[in-house]
């Protein structure tokens, strides 16, 4: 990234420059585009973030945004890493609000790049909200979500006839997966789910789930790296524990899960 600058640091809440203060500074003629970079593999980028990124005066990146995208942005582009990790979140979300707001005031193009799609447990209409507040052009590019694209990178299509008719997506650190449908038949993606699997697991189980549901630990979806783990749902936690699943990992359960030509080295300890 040479020739860029870089800085870590946004304006924080209470600023001129925050979002929640229409009334600071005189928006200019500067914009933000939201970007979905896909998941993994750089290439998944749509021409239109491309395009974006080839032309962005300032870029907002995501630790799960392919990096080497960013060989695209124009000499001088001022790149910002937000990257968030489990536990430490070095710019709090506020703070990046106010960010892509003070760029876009002061007549920069910004893109805010994310990994997979914005609107996909990315709190990419959160920062909609506050560039609409504060009266910025904002426009929302498309990505290629982790939650069907890792899966299908391991073979696993979330849909298959006679296997599973729908899908649901969650994040595992929420408890909505005590309201999703526990069936074999009903696929389930569990986003940023490593670090709370047993938790999810116990909850599914309590709520009647087969234990003998088809499961899969897809980590480092779409890159050189990945590692596909299966096995069924009562053994999912120790076997990722065994093995030292890590983020960033998509879990995969039900039926669809055979599919995976990993499913016949699946991991059933006792077995």
């Amino acid at each position: 990234m040479s020739g860029r600058r870089t800085a870590l640091a946004p304006p924080g809440p209470g600023s001129p420059t925050d979002p929640g203060d229409p009334g600071g500074s005189t928006p200019g003629a500067g914009s933000v585009a939201l970007v979905g970079a896909g998941p993994g593999d750089a290439s998944l980028i749509t021409v239109r973030g491309l395009e974006l990124l080839e032309a962005a005066d300032v870029v907002v990146i995501d630790r799960l945004a392919p990096h080497e995208l960013l060989e695209h942005c124009p000499p001088g582009a001022e790149v910002i890493d937000v990257s968030k990790r489990p536990g430490r979140h070095l710019v709090p979300q506020d703070g990046i609000d106010a960010l892509l707001v003070e760029r876009a005031r002061g007549g920069a193009r910004v893109v805010r790049l994310k990994g997979g799609d914005p609107f996909v447990l990315g709190r990419g209409g959160e920062e909609v909200q506050a560039c609409r507040a504060a009266g910025v052009d904002v426009e929302v590019v498309p990505g290629v979500t982790s939650a069907v694209a890792v899966p299908a990178a391991a073979g696993i299509p979330v849909t298959h006839r006679g296997l599973a008719r729908g899908f649901s997506v969650v994040s595992a650190h929420e408890d909505l997966i005590s309201t999703v449908p526990a069936r074999r038949d009903h696929t389930l993606v569990l986003l940023m789910g490593v670090t709370h699997l047993a938790r999810s697991v116990s909850i599914l189980l309590g709520r009647g789930a087969d234990p003998l549901t088809p499961a899969a630990a897809v980590e480092s979806g779409l890159r050189p790296d990945q590692r596909v783990t299966t096995t069924i749902l009562r053994c999912l936690p120790e076997v990722a524990f065994s093995l030292g699943v890590a983020a960033p990992a998509v879990i995969v359960l039900g039926d669809v899960v055979t599919l995976s030509p990993d499913w016949e080295r699946r991991l059933i300890p006792g077995a």
